[in-house]
């Protein structure tokens, strides 16, 4: 296994940047999730590592050897995609095995390895079946399997799961993240779920035009966001600008907040919707304002309130069982603990 570095990378389409002097460290072994909107640059910076593309500028290492001039079969990287890519007129074994052939792995070697990637990802018994015999999330996890049965120092997934349903998606989250932990590969994946990359990831990046915006922990990204985007990109976000009275954050409808620690100098303040409770109308020392319910919309065990306030819209998500018989059209009372207020820095 091996720590990937990126140094300075930039790679141009015309007039776009599609990536903007991007600098990150993969550490060895960890599982780290690229996130951005549309355009972004995170399969472009996936591509790059893998070498499909070769940048303008910039540097790419992997376990501290250069590979920007080395070509994909000499990088030692397993890729998945997210179509799989499956060859249909091959068994389930021969594709998983395709890599030890090219590499000329002998027989013995590469039936045991074969034997080993299919059990690791419970698929032992289905050695002879095809592709089309298969389920999506089968065929997923024989493309991961095929991915890194060659033992790569590092695992590339460009969208590994956007092609399943949602529950079979959840469960082979919890199948892909139980892999990656037993072989200790080096894992970087390109994903547009949120949810997905918050559940599996060490750490995450968020990249926006080109350029990374902000990288770390996903409690620390979520909970502390560097600025609006990110605290708008990666799950909802109420935000409040900075306008301070007294020491408290003014809010709409001419309610006020206490500041949380950590304000001082702070370009807005962003309230996660989930920390918001729907209550008595608040007091002139309580964190909170009154607004007009405008929408309802349930969801099983929790619903999301649309309300509005001073012009400005909010979103709170409240269980649906703590809520009372909340009619559209009537004031509402929202607050919350002042640890939940968070501060956003200027740019």
């Amino acid at each position: 296994m091996a720590e990937v570095t990126v140094e300075n990378l930039t790679k141009i389409y015309g007039a776009t940047r599609a990536l903007d002097d991007v600098s990150l460290d993969f550490a060895d072994g960890e599982f780290f999730g690229l996130l951005g909107p549309s355009g972004s640059g995170k399969t472009t910076l996936l591509r790059a590592i893998a070498g499909f593309i070769a940048p303008e500028s910039g540097r790419i290492r992997i376990g501290g050897v250069s590979v920007e001039r080395l070509p994909v079969e000499r990088r030692d990287i397993g890729m998945m995609f997210q179509s799989y890519a499956l060859f249909p007129n091959m068994s389930v074994a021969d594709n998983v095995g395709f890599g030890l052939r090219v590499r000329k792995v002998g027989r013995a070697e590469e039936a045991r390895r074969i034997g080993e990637a299919l059990e690791l990802v419970q698929l032992e018994n289905l050695g002879q079946r095809r592709p089309h015999e298969l389920s999506g999330g089968q065929r997923q996890r024989v493309a991961l399997a095929r991915a890194f049965v060659t033992n790569p120092r590092v695992l590339l997934l460009d969208e590994p799961l956007s092609a399943l349903d949602k529950s079979l998606r959840l469960d082979m989250q919890i199948e892909l993240k139980r892999i990656q932990r037993e072989i200790g590969i080096t894992t970087i994946f390109v994903t547009h779920d949120q949810d997905e990359a918050l559940t599996l990831s060490d750490r995450i990046g968020i990249l926006r035009d080109g350029a990374l915006v902000q990288a770390g922990p996903p409690r620390e990204v979520y909970g502390r966001p560097g600025s609006v985007f990110v605290a708008s990109f990666l799950g909802e976000a109420n935000i409040f600008d900075a306008e301070i009275e007294a020491g408290k954050l003014r809010l709409p409808g001419g309610g006020f907040a206490r500041l949380p620690p950590g304000s001082e100098g702070a370009a807005a303040f962003a309230l996660r919707p989930e920390s918001i409770e729907i209550g008595p109308a608040p007091g002139p020392e309580a964190d909170g304002f009154e607004a007009i319910l405008i929408q309802r919309v349930y969801s099983g065990p929790v619903s999301t309130l649309i309300v509005e306030a001073g012009g400005d819209r909010f979103r709170a998500t409240v269980k649906d069982t703590d809520l009372p018989d909340l009619v559209e059209g009537v004031p509402i009372a929202l607050h919350w603990d002042p640890s939940a207020l968070i501060p956003i820095p200027k740019p």
